[in-house]
This record gives structure tokens, C-alpha cells and sequence, in this order.
């Protein structure tokens, strides 16, 4: 990242416009990955090979998975934050995504795979950029999505050949317009100096609602595709989780808001008043309304609010990856920051959970699903510590 000047602001408005289109918030064989030891032969509900089924959005899918925290070097391994390096200056994403690198970017470190053994198989079906309408089915209005058909048609295949034990879902944020919040706020601090939170607070409420009727059309879309599979819903457990946020309030920010070293050694170009208003006001809004919506719904809540407190970009509590400091679990952030100059890796990477921060959240899935279905827990870490520090508490 380089020093920001005033002749840089139209080459950068154009870069942080990208996230709007970029997937930022966003048939089994076409897409999905599926890992472990066991074979797909035909199986039933209570028979053959378990599994366990992410669904959802970029939040899930793994999206930034490729990086180990944040780096300013742009460099070979980039200080060993860079997963898709190979050598030299060669970088190649598709060993973090795979197939699905530049696409729906499922991560080999995705929630469903960095849970552990929950189940004999992990399949991940969720994609970046994915709305609520990518994962009703087709015949209820469900639409394809990155070539791929309806999430929940591809679980309907998935639930045919495996015995489906757990499913969790990340969805509504797109819908909701993640990715064109956090451009407008970037914009609002390096173009027009001026606060966001106000008038996105509104856009926010006039939407809210719509948005938490398409969450809950999905819960029982995929309740209805495992129903005609043959499943109870006492047989699975269907997980429903909120966000956590990638930056830090304004008084954990590391970084002054006074010059410009929010944006260029940083990457979290955000004034403290849209800080504070998008981790204590926006986050929790939507983390309360999901923790409605899986009441209403009768399954299991996972609140990430406060997954990465202390871990966010540019937060205080962590450091960014040097020669000096190592990318560590323990010292690192746990989310991708905002790399205005696109000299690493690609703009929809922005924001997301990180390595570490899916290795945090695979850590929380498995959590909950050894507490009852019936109870509803937020997942936290614990300061100066790895995911193996990841604990619960009662949702609030």
C-alpha cells in the first residue's frame, strides 16, 4: 500500500466502488466441495456416510480464506500472509479455492471444514455473493447463481447420497447491501469527509424487514428439501448464525482518524463515529433479528457479533504481519483488510473472515453443536489466544 494524495481519489473511488460488485458481503458435481474420507454411495437418513453442509453466503463459503492476517509487504510470501503463493512472484488462488477461485471462493479453511469431526464429510454449498434468492429452490422462486443451480437444490442431492447431520446457514447479508455499506462509508472518509452511519442506518431499517422474510424462507426451504428427503427436522441439526464484524470501534482502532493511515497502512478507511455505529448498532441489529428469525423457525442460533473482538482490522489488540512479526492466530487480525491499491489479492476478499477468523468460526460451529439444539449460544475468543480459545456463552 502506498501513500494516499489527492490526485489518487478518482483512481481510488473507482476501486472501492468494485465492492459493490465484487460478491463483499455474497448440481453437487457443478460446484460444491466436498472433502473426507467416506464415498457417496446412496445412502438414507440414519444410514451411509454423515455429513455436514454449509449454506449461505461469502461469510461461509471462505472467502478470504487465502490470507494469514494483513501485510504491507507485496512481495513474495508477502511476510507468509499469502497462502496462494507458489514461488517467486508467482500467486495461485486456486490452491486456497480451488475450482471455485474468482468465483464462490470456497476456502480449504471454510467454517465447515475447520469445525473438525463433526461428521464423516464436509460439503460446502454456500457461495460469495449468494443472496436469499441463490438458495431457495427453483421450483419456489429459487435463482442459479455463478453457473451453479439453487443452494438448495444442490442440498436436495446432497441429503439423497449422505446422512445429513448438521447444516449451517449464513445468509441476508447481501440482501441486505453489505457491500455497498462499507463502500459508502469507505467513500464517505476519503472523498467527501463526511459520516455515513445516519443515512445508512435508514436504508438499513426501510430494508430490515423484507431482508429477515428471506432468511426465514430459507430456513424452511431447506427444512422442506430435507423433509422430502426423508429426514424429521429432529434429525439434523440446522444451525442459523449472525456476522461478526471485521473492524474494531473507534477507540480499539491502532490508527489516528486525523491523517491517512487508516487507508494506507491500514486498509480500514472508516471515521470512529461509522466505526462505533457499525459494530455496536449495525452488527447487533442484524444478529438480534437472525436470533429472531431462528426462534421463530425453531432452530439452532450462533451469534459471531463478538467473534473477532480485538482481532478486527486494524484493532488495538492484534498487529499486522512484518519481517519482525510472524502471522500468528494468536497476534494477527482475523479479518481481511481493504487493500486500496489491489496489489495482493482480489477486492471481494475485503472484509471477511480471514485463515484465522474461519479457523475461530469452525471452532464456534463445533461448539455449538455439542451444546442441545434447543439453545442458542454467542461464540467469543479469548485474548491472546488461538481458535483453541474460542468459548460460548448464552446468547444474549
Amino acid at each position: 500500500m502506498i501513500g494516499f494524495r489527492n490526485a489518487s481519489k478518482d483512481r481510488y473511488r473507482s476501486r472501492v466502488r468494485r465492492l459493490a460488485g465484487a460478491g463483499l458481503v455474497l448440481p453437487l458435481a457443478v460446484g460444491a466441495l466436498v472433502t473426507g474420507g467416506a464415498g457417496t454411495s446412496v445412502a438414507s437418513p440414519g444410514a451411509g456416510p454423515t455429513a455436514v453442509v454449509s449454506m449461505g453466503d461469502s461469510y461461509i463459503s471462505g472467502e478470504a480464506g487465502r490470507w494469514k492476517g494483513n501485510t504491507l509487504t507485496n512481495t513474495g510470501s508477502r511476510n507468509g500472509t499469502d497462502r496462494g503463493w507458489v514461488s517467486g512472484s508467482t500467486y495461485d488462488p486456486g490452491k486456497v479455492y480451488g475450482t471455485t477461485a474468482g468465483g464462490c471462493h470456497r476456502s480449504d479453511s471454510a467454517e465447515v471444514r475447520s469445525a473438525g469431526a463433526i461428521a464423516d464429510v464436509a460439503v460446502n454449498l454456500a457461495c460469495s455473493g449468494a443472496v436469499s434468492d441463490n438458495v431457495f429452490r427453483a421450483s419456489n422462486g429459487g435463482v442459479a447463481f455463478k453457473g451453479e443451480a439453487p443452494q438448495a437444490d444442490q442440498l436436495a442431492a446432497v441429503a439423497a447420497s449422505h446422512d445429513v447431520k448438521v447444516i449451517a446457514l449464513s445468509i441476508g447479508g447481501n440482501d441486505l447491501g453489505f457491500a455497498d455499506i462499507i463502500k459508502d462509508c469507505a467513500l464517505d472518509f476519503v472523498i467527501w469527509n463526511s459520516y455515513c452511519y445516519d443515512d445508512q442506518q435508514y436504508g438499513v431499517d426501510q430494508k430490515i424487514d423484507a431482508v429477515m422474510d428471506k432468511v426465514g424462507k430459507s430456513v424452511d426451504e431447506v427444512r422442506a428439501v430435507m423433509r422430502a428427503a426423508g429426514y424429521a427436522d429432529s434429525s439434523y441439526r440446522l444451525v442459523l448464525q449472525s456476522y461478526p464484524s471485521p473492524i474494531p470501534r473507534g477507540a480499539e482502532n491502532r490508527y489516528t482518524q486525523s491523517d491517512w493511515s487508516r487507508l494506507n497502512t491500514g486498509g480500514c478507511p472508516f471515521w470512529n463515529r461509522d466505526s462505533d455505529w457499525a459494530r455496536d448498532s449495525l452488527v447487533p441489529q442484524i444478529a438480534n433479528r437472525i436470533k429472531g428469525v431462528a426462534a421463530a423457525k425453531g432452530v439452532q442460533f450462533l451469534d459471531l457479533r463478538d467473534m473477532m473482538q480485538g482481532r478486527e482490522v486494524c484493532a488495538k489488540a492484534s498487529k499486522q504481519v512484518s519481517t519482525t512479526v510472524p502471522a500468528s492466530a494468536k497476534t494477527s487480525e482475523w479479518a481481511r483488510w481493504i487493500d486500496n491499491n489491489e496489489t495482493q489479492g482480489l477486492i471481494q476478499e475485503s472484509m471477511h473472515p480471514n485463515y484465522f477468523g474461519q479457523l475461530a468460526a469452525g471452532r464456534c460451529l463445533a461448539l455449538v453443536v455439542a451444546q442441545p439444539a434447543s439453545s442458542g449460544f454467542s461464540c467469543k475468543n479469548t485474548a491472546g489466544g488461538d481458535q483453541t480459545g474460542m468459548f460460548l456463552t448464552p446468547a444474549s
